[in-house]
């Protein structure tokens, strides 16, 4: 699910100490930028981390709306800024082969030169790939090649090529590209995704990753996804695990979500765990009940814009999770923009119904006050506070 965007990755049979860790960075094109994609695509990691092999990636934040990290494909290795999206499940970035005149998106990031990489293998027969995402088509080819995620590699792993991406957002986003971390299932073409490689070649001890997301646009870190296992230096107290219940995207059923004492998802509703979208998305009868609660309105172009002076006198809002509530503030969901010293709301509606029905996504608001884990051993996802 690859919202554009505001935004968004592993072993042999001994034990070993590292903790992969892969950075992120975080930008934000404009807060207008919710990603909008369809949704129609066919052990113990309690702390014990002295035994585990973990590796993460460094996150860099824009503006709390855009989460990427770095990783290299090829050989040597060619770097890329990606969003690292548990909403999708495939690997691209922007091709050499793009049309840079009509593909402005394509000159204005990194491109992978497939000529260039030694242990680059093309796709026999050649095969295209085409994403559909909410502002059009995003097209190109199959690839396969060495991708390395902080220490780890995925040898042999297929990505798409892209050779057109759709939209001002993609012209504008600071990341090139994404890599999907949601369940096979839900890959396009069957692709195997770059987590379920890594699995399969034995690079970690624990199929597991987690999400810590720093919601200060001013740090020097933007968070951090780690892999193989989990870090307790970026959460506190217990964690709260959820059964997934379709292995696709981390779908998992929310017990109901409070707004002050006002009740919406009443009777319980499905939602999911997803990196890859900034805000807080839910069926829009709901957001619309949501708002009107907050006497939050929208300003005709699906904007909720908020008087920044009025943040105290919000009510805060639970959503329950496994009978438990995680509680947000007004300062949690209602995004301040420095750079316009303006405030909005970090829910958005939709309408756009899927075959389970109208989803909540949990994005990057939720998850920045939650570490989120991704546990694919035992089909869950896990939440803690997030320190």
């Amino acid at each position: 699910m690859f919202r554009i965007l505001l935004c968004l990755i592993l072993m042999t049979a001994t034990c070993r100490t590292d903790l992969v860790r892969i950075p992120m960075h975080h930008h934000s094109p404009s807060r207008r930028a919710v990603r909008d994609v369809d949704y129609d695509y066919p052990d113990n990691t309690d702390g014990s981390e002295n035994v585990l092999k973990k590796s993460a990636v460094t996150l860099k934040n824009y503006r709390n709306t855009e989460y990427f990290g770095v990783i290299t494909i090829g050989t040597p290795p060619q770097e890329f800024k990606v969003i690292l999206d548990t909403g999708s499940a495939n690997l691209w970035v922007p091709s050499s082969t793009c049309n840079l005149t009509t593909n402005i998106a394509c000159r204005k990031h990194n491109r992978y030169n497939h000529s260039k990489s030694s242990t680059y293998q093309s796709s026999e027969p050649a095969a295209e790939f085409s994403i559909q995402y909410g502002t059009g088509n995003l097209t190109g080819f199959y690839s396969f090649d060495t991708v390395r995620l902080g220490t780890l590699e995925a040898k042999d792993q297929g990505f798409a090529e892209a050779t057109h991406e759709p939209s001002a957002e993609f012209i504008d986003g600071q990341f090139d590209g994404v890599l999907g971390l949601g369940y096979p299932s839900i890959a396009v073409d069957d692709i195997t995704p770059v987590f379920n490689t890594l699995i399969e070649q034995n690079a970690v001890d624990q199929p597991v990753f987690a999400f810590y997301l720093n919601r200060d646009p001013a740090a020097a870190t933007g968070g951090e996804v780690t892999f193989g296992g989990i870090d307790s230096n970026h959460y506190t107290g217990s964690i709260t695990y959820l059964p997934v219940n379709s292995k696709g995207y981390w779908q998992f059923t929310m017990d109901g979500v409070n707004v002050g004492n006002y009740p919406l998802c009443e009777n319980g509703c499905e939602a999911i765990a997803d990196t890859g979208t900034s805000l807080i998305t839910g069926p829009k009868e709901e957001i619309t009940k949501l708002h009107k609660h907050l006497n939050i309105t929208d300003d005709g172009s699906d904007e909720y814009d908020v008087d920044c002076g009025i943040i105290s006198k919000l009510p805060n809002i639970d959503f329950i999770l496994n009978r438990t509530p995680f509680t947000l503030q007004p300062k949690d969901y209602i995004v301040y923009d420095k750079e316009t010293n303006s405030c909005s709301s970090g829910f958005r509606g939709r309408d756009r119904e899927t075959d389970r029905g109208l989803l909540w996504l949990l994005g990057d608001v939720f998850i920045g006050k939650y570490y989120a884990i991704f546990d694919m051993k035992e089909d869950r996802v896990g939440f803690a506070v997030s320190k």
